[in-house]
């Protein structure tokens, strides 16, 4: 969520917020986990291990956690994270 919200929180476009959080609080099969130890630990460890920025290890680790396999990403350092299946948007785009 942090990720979707500081854009909008930047320029100052307040409609945009809500409607980031309609889409997410209404999402079919989307399900919000509480960040825990297990997760900070497993973040931790992605973290070391694949030189991940903390928000990304915490990401990667929150789907872990979550018993997903893949995730959805537009950042290419998550292409290194071998526990999971990682598709990148770019990857998508026909130019």
């Amino acid at each position: 969520m942090v990720e979707l919200l500081v854009h909008p929180y930047r320029k100052g476009d307040i409609d945009r917020v809500n409607l980031i959080y309609a889409l997410t609080s209404s999402f079919p099969h989307l399900t919000w986990l509480p960040p825990t130890l297990a997760i900070a630990d497993e973040a931790a460890r992605l973290r070391a291990r694949y030189n991940l920025r903390t928000p990304d290890a915490i990401q990667a680790a929150t789907a872990l956690a979550a018993g997903t396999r893949g995730l959805i990403a537009n950042d290419t350092s998550f292409a290194r994270i071998r526990e999971l299946d990682v598709l990148l948007l770019d990857d998508l785009r026909e130019d």
